[in-house]
């Protein structure tokens, strides 16, 4: 089995990002004096042209804090994903907890076919054509990362063919 390549860090300068809020939850914590109160946002951002997407949490006092935090962590998170034309190389199941999502690849003119959190991160990825299934949980935090789970799956036809040992026109 080949050595796993480490992952480097994708610059987020060189890129033109676009965020998109995912959720945000009020959460209180309970002390002495009384009840502390935050709010937390999940956050994706993505540029569209480049076929890269990351995601991030941020937690603060008032919503727009939050947001940007969320959207600073996203961006040291960043990551590639590998498509064909407008949509993905081939189907894959990403799991996260008791979340699972499905990614399907579709025909041209299909459009994203998912909702909420696996749209967002569809759409911020540069994916135009692709059928989606969550499966199980709803947690949109679990979503997310079952979804970003799907996306490190892919493998285009020259990583399967390198892997392989074999030439694209083999395959």
């Amino acid at each position: 089995m080949a050595a796993i390549a480490t992952k480097k860090r994708l610059d987020s300068g060189q890129y033109n990002l676009k965020d998109q809020v995912v959720a945000i939850n009020r959460v209180t914590k309970v002390v002495k004096g009384g009840k502390n109160l935050s709010f937390a946002a999940l956050v994706v951002v993505g540029d569209p042209s480049a076929a890269v997407v990351g995601y991030g949490a941020g937690k603060a006092k008032e919503v727009p804090q939050a947001i940007r935090k969320g959207i600073e962590a996203a961006k040291k998170n960043l990551r590639r994903v590998a498509l064909t034309q407008s949509t993905i190389p081939h189907a894959v199941l990403g799991r996260y907890g008791s979340g699972q999502v499905l990614l399907k690849p579709a025909p041209e003119g299909t459009g994203v076919i998912a909702g909420g959190a696996v749209r967002a991160v569809m759409t911020s990825a540069g994916i135009q054509n692709v059928l989606t299934k969550s499966i199980g949980t709803t947690n949109p935090h679990n979503v997310i990362k079952a979804t970003f789970a799907a996306l490190d799956q892919l493998r285009d036809r020259e990583a399967v063919a390198s892997m392989r040992g074999k030439t694209v026109q083999e395959l």
